[in-house]
C-alpha cells in the first residue's frame, strides 16, 4: 500500500489497507466502519492526504451549519466519525456527482450506524463500505500466517511446524486485537476495556435513548451465551428483565441487541442454508459474537489464569477468537461476499462451527477445538456434513473445497490424508 501524508507514526499495517486502496480506485468514497478503537482512523489516515475530525466540537458545529465544510481537503480526504453529522453523507454523495464520479475522493470512518431517517441517499454507486474489525492474530504478529485461507481454497498448502501451547492464547483472548494494546502487558487490557465499556454504556447507548444499566445486563447475558443461537426471551430473562410479559421483554432485548450491532460491538453469524435434501430441519437462528473476544472476557471478568483452569469456558472463548479471525481473513478475500462466514446446525443434532461460502458457490467447513485430542470428534462432524450435502444430487457444489479443524494447542499444521481433513493451529492461519 502506498501511504499518504497522514500515516501515523508506528502504524502497524492492516489487511484492510490494500482493500481500501483497491476500492478507492473504483468509487468516489469508501466508508470504513467498525467498533470504536479498532484502528479505523489510523488505517484511513495511512491512505489519506487530509482529514476533518468531526468528533471535535468545533468541527462538528461548523459541519452542522454547513456540511460541505467537512469536505475541504486534498483527496483522499478523511472525514472521521462522519455519523455525528449525518448530513455529511449526502454532501459527500453530491460532491462525487459534481466530480462526475471521480474515484478516490473521500474516506469516511464511523463507529456507529447513523439515524437512517437523516440520510436521504444510500450512496449506492458512489460510496462503498468496508467493515473493519480489531486485529487478527496474524496482524498482531501472533500468527505466522503460513497457512493461507485463500490458499486452501486454491489447493495450496505446505505442512508447518507450529508448536503452539495454550497459555499464550489465553493472553490473546483477554488482551484482544486492539492496536493500542499490541505489545502491552496483559494487565493493561482490563483498564483499556473498562474504559471502552464506560464510553459505550455511559455515552453511546444513552444517545440511542436506551438505559446504561439494562445495556450492561444484556451485554453480559450475550457474553454468557456467546456462540449459541440463543432466543430473545432467554436473553431477556438472563438480563433480569421483568418476564411478566415475555413478548414485551423480548422486544426490549431486541432493541438493545440492535443498538449493539449498530455500534459494531456484536455481530450476528447466520445459519448456513446448506444444499441438503433431508428431513432434517435447519436451525438458522443467528449466533452472536463480540467484535473482539476480549470484550466477552472482560464482561465475564475472565483472566488468562481462570481460562487455563476452566476448559469449557476457554473452549467457548477460543471459538470466538477463531471466528473473529475467520471474519477478518474472509473480509479481504476477493471471492468472498459481505457475509461469507456461517455456522451449521440441524434438528438431527449435527453442528459445525464455521462454514465459509464464496460467491461462486465453493464452500469449506471448519470445526474449532482447543486441542488435538478432540480432532476425531470434529472430523466426524465434518464428514457427516459432507455426506449430507453429497446426498443431494441437485446441489450445485456438493463437494467441499476443503474441511479443516482449527486447534489451539498443536505441534503441526498438517493434512490427514486418511480423513481428508486439515488440522491447523490458529497461530499458523492467515488471509
Amino acid at each position: 500500500m502506498s501511504h499518504g501524508k497522514l500515516v501515523p507514526e508506528g502504524y502497524i499495517p492492516r489487511l484492510m489497507d490494500r482493500e481500501l486502496e483497491r476500492q478507492l480506485q473504483c468509487v468516489g468514497a469508501v466508508e470504513v466502519a467498525g467498533t470504536m478503537w479498532c484502528g479505523k482512523t489510523w488505517t484511513a489516515m495511512a491512505c489519506g492526504e487530509s482529514i476533518a475530525r468531526v468528533g471535535l466540537q468545533s468541527t462538528r458545529i461548523a459541519a452542522e451549519a454547513d456540511p460541505t465544510i467537512a469536505l475541504i481537503g486534498d483527496p483522499p480526504h478523511v472525514i472521521d466519525e462522519w455519523q455525528d453529522v449525518p448530513s455529511i453523507w449526502d454532501a459527500v454523495r453530491m460532491r462525487i456527482d459534481e466530480q462526475s464520479g471521480k474515484p478516490g475522493q473521500f474516506i469516511l470512518t464511523g463507529s456507529a450506524q447513523p439515524n437512517k431517517d437523516m440520510v436521504h441517499h444510500s450512496g449506492a454507486g458512489r460510496i462503498s463500505k468496508l467493515h473493519m474489525r480489531t486485529m487478527s492474530l496474524s496482524e498482531a504478529g501472533r500468527s505466522s500466517g503460513a497457512v493461507s485461507l485463500s490458499g486452501l481454497f486454491r489447493g495450496d498448502f505446505e505442512p508447518q511446524l507450529v508448536q503452539q501451547a495454550l497459555s499464550p492464547l489465553a493472553d490473546d483472548i483477554c488482551r484482544g486485537g486492539w492496536p493500542s494494546l499490541i505489545g502491552n502487558h496483559i494487565q493493561d487490557s482490563s483498564v483499556y476495556l473498562n474504559s471502552y465499556f464506560d464510553a459505550l454504556f455511559d455515552v453511546n447507548i444513552p444517545r440511542k435513548g436506551l438505559k446504561s444499566t439494562e445495556a450492561r445486563n444484556i451485554s453480559r447475558a450475550l457474553a454468557r451465551s456467546i456462540g449459541s443461537a440463543v432466543t430473545l426471551p432467554t436473553v431477556a430473562a438472563d438480563a433480569r428483565f421483568d418476564m411478566d410479559n415475555p413478548k414485551i421483554s423480548a422486544a426490549r432485548a431486541a432493541s438493545y441487541i440492535d443498538a449493539l450491532q449498530d455500534l459494531y460491538v456484536i455481530e450476528a453469524i447466520s445459519g448456513w442454508d446448506a444444499p441438503i435434501r433431508s428431513k432434517s430441519r435447519l436451525r438458522i437462528k443467528p449466533k452472536y459474537y463480540y467484535t473482539d473476544p476480549s470484550l466477552a472476557a472482560n464482561l465475564l471478568n475472565i483472566t488468562p489464569q481462570r481460562l487455563l483452569q476452566d476448559g469449557q469456558l476457554f473452549g467457548v472463548l477460543f471459538e470466538s477468537l477463531c471466528m473473529h479471525d475467520l471474519l477478518v481473513y474472509t473480509s479481504v478475500m476477493p471471492d468472498a461476499g459481505k457475509e461469507a462466514v456461517h455456522y451449521y446446525r440441524d434438528s438431527d443434532g449435527l453442528e459445525v462451527d464455521a462454514i465459509i461460502e464464496l460467491r461462486d458457490g465453493r464452500w469449506a467447513a471448519l470445526e474449532i477445538k482447543l486441542g488435538e485430542n478432540k480432532v476425531d470428534e470434529a472430523a466426524a462432524a465434518l464428514l457427516r456434513l459432507k455426506a449430507k450435502v453429497a446426498a443431494n444430487p441437485a446441489a450445485r457444489n456438493p463437494e467441499p473445497t476443503f474441511l479443516a479443524v482449527l486447534v489451539g494447542a498443536g505441534e503441526y499444521a498438517r493434512y490427514d490424508r486418511e480423513k481428508g481433513i486439515y488440522i491447523i493451529p490458529i497461530t499458523a492461519l492467515g488471509a
